[in-house]
């Protein structure tokens, strides 16, 4: 609370002094830029209010410091990405609504087997999947009671909650909690750093990353990150020998709880089916059909109005989705989008982005080692504030830093994008993290344990994607 306390009057007297300093450090522009994102950046770390309230900073200063016009600033928060990200959060209404995400996941589960390892595996794959498609927050608290009501199994059977019961837990938590974090790299909406970067290609450099393109290098990232820490996991915390069929009985009832599929989830299913495989095949499209000119953000709106406008049933006038479900959607982060265009933009036009950029390159130092301190910077960064408002923060500057050292800025960004969603180590680090610790099987240092450990096989992979992967691919 003091933390809070202390970053609220902090943030505006940081901009405030900014003004009695009399050489101005780049421009009296840049500088005015500067003492914004101080300003957010102080808000953003200590959470003294919601970061997507501070996101809109931008909106009241740049105007009133003449960084820029209103109605410039506004079209941030307007940016077709953020309409992309619209369609993703009502898409993923859809699924929660029909319960149909629950359905998934328990599904995954069930074919994985019953070992304990194979369930620890079930969750994990199941959980990446979810968060694929859908926020990792709400993945994570559709995973969290399935994985409870195994466990629970263990506390009450003969021979109590034994060391190896123990481990089994913290496999399940811990495995859900990074699942949930890595699997959203696999896709542009899996996660909000993803649309910062697709954002900020598109409004500053015109660069398009389409949804099937980022899958080509997302899918194998997060795929292979959730193996090693399926493996970190188990090793760490044995618990084979378990004996553990009733664990089926569990996945079975829970399935049995939700019935047959209705056909309200089939018409979901078909819709996000339909949605999918547009975003996947559309340059193929485009070429086919040249005039089209569909674009992700085009298939994301089509989606999320097709949830509201073609009805389950004409005669019953049922539909779907109705705008009072929209209640539940992530305003703030459409928000938090919007806010880091802005401020991106901000700092591109006031010449901090080419005054960083200038240093870097007069450093001297490797390229190599430059990027391996700025993949590890983000990763390690983003254990202690929100990973989207740290991307919208530092990938313009990163940007910067690309074009000083003469390396094509997707090189270095998207390597530095991915590491913001690498966050292993501490509870506040992501959502998922905090919720799988409020369930009381997880300490501390069990975390850390593990989590320090992932964070670095992850700066090492990201650096291996820079290096080998990425010119291939881009």
């Amino acid at each position: 609370m003091r933390t809070k306390q202390l970053g609220l009057l902090l943030g505006p007297l940081l901009f405030l002094s900014s003004f009695l300093i009399s050489e101005p450090l780049i421009s009296p522009i840049g500088d005015h830029v500067i003492a914004v994102a101080i300003w957010m950046i102080t808000w953003w770390v200590t959470e003294a209010v919601s970061i997507s309230v501070t996101a809109l900073l931008p909106l009241l200063l740049f105007p009133l410091l003449k960084i820029m016009p209103i109605d410039e600033v506004g079209g941030y928060y307007g940016s077709p990405i953020i309409f992309l990200f619209f369609g993703g959060f009502v898409l993923a209404l859809a699924l929660e609504k029909v319960n149909l995400h629950r359905r998934i996941a328990l599904t995954i589960i069930k074919y994985t087997g019953a070992t304990p390892n194979k369930v620890i595996l079930g969750f994990m794959i199941a959980t990446a999947f979810l968060s694929m498609w859908i926020s990792n927050t709400a993945t994570t608290v559709v995973m969290l009671p399935i994985a409870m009501s195994v466990i629970y199994l263990l506390i009450k059977d003969e021979d109590g909650f034994t060391k190896k019961d123990k481990n089994f837990a913290l496999s399940v938590m811990l495995g859900i909690a990074f699942s949930a974090n890595a699997g959203g790299i696999a896709t542009v909406i899996g996660t909000p750093p993803n649309s910062v970067l697709i954002g900020l290609l598109e409004n500053e450099y015109h660069i398009e990353i389409s949804f099937l393109k980022w899958m080509v290098l997302g899918l194998p990232f997060s795929a292979l990150m959730i193996g090693i820490i399926y493996f970190v996991l188990i090793k760490f915390y044995p618990s084979t020998g378990l004996n553990f069929n009733a664990s089926k009985n569990v996945i079975q009832e829970e399935l049995e709880k939700l019935g047959p599929t209705s056909s309200r989830e089939k018409h979901v299913l078909l819709i996000f089916g339909i949605t999918i495989a547009l975003w996947i095949s559309r340059t193929l499209i485009n070429s086919v059909f040249p005039g089209l000119k569909i674009n992700d953000t085009m298939i994301s709106m089509a989606g999320a109005i097709a949830m509201f406008a073609i009805p389950h049933s004409l005669k019953k006038g049922d539909f779907i989705l109705e705008w009072k479900d929209t209640q539940k959607l992530a305003w703030g982060i459409l928000i938090l989008f919007g806010g880091g265009l802005a401020l991106a933009k901000g700092m591109s036009a006031s010449g901090i982005v080419d005054s960083v950029s200038e240093l870097i390159s007069n450093a001297n130092l490797p390229v190599l080692i430059t990027v391996g301190i700025l993949i590890a910077l983000m990763l390690f960064l983003t254990e202690l504030m929100s990973n989207v408002a740290l991307v919208a923060v530092l990938a313009p500057v990163v940007a910067g830093i690309a074009i000083g050292l003469e390396i094509p800025i997707l090189y270095l960004l998207i390597p530095v994008t991915i590491a913001s969603s690498c966050a292993f180590m501490l509870p506040m680090a992501t959502p998922p993290n905090a919720i799988v610790f409020a369930s009381g099987y997880i300490k501390v240092k069990d975390m850390v344990r593990v989590g320090i450990f992932l964070n670095l096989i992850a700066v090492f992979l990201l650096i291996i994607a820079y290096q080998f992967i990425i010119p291939l691919l881009f």
